[in-house]
């Protein structure tokens, strides 16, 4: 069985997430709203979760090789 869930590994962090959430959200022009979301598709769901570790790993790059330097 897999040991994977949901919590957020820096609690501090958790208000960022979310608010990236739905910044991303509204991007990609995804009418995500506070609570209950289960109007949207799986694939809806998937694309702000795959815009949102894209951007974190690109923040990531870009502040790695900044420090490189």
């Amino acid at each position: 069985m897999s040991n994977r869930s949901n919590r957020v590994e820096v609690p501090e962090s958790r208000q960022a997430l979310e608010n990236m959430k739905y910044e991303v959200a509204n991007e990609l022009g995804i009418n995500l709203t506070k609570g209950y979301n289960g109007n949207l598709s799986a694939k809806d769901n998937g694309h702000v979760g795959g815009e949102m570790v894209r951007k974190m790993i690109s923040d990531y790059q870009r502040q790695a090789s900044q420090s490189g330097k």
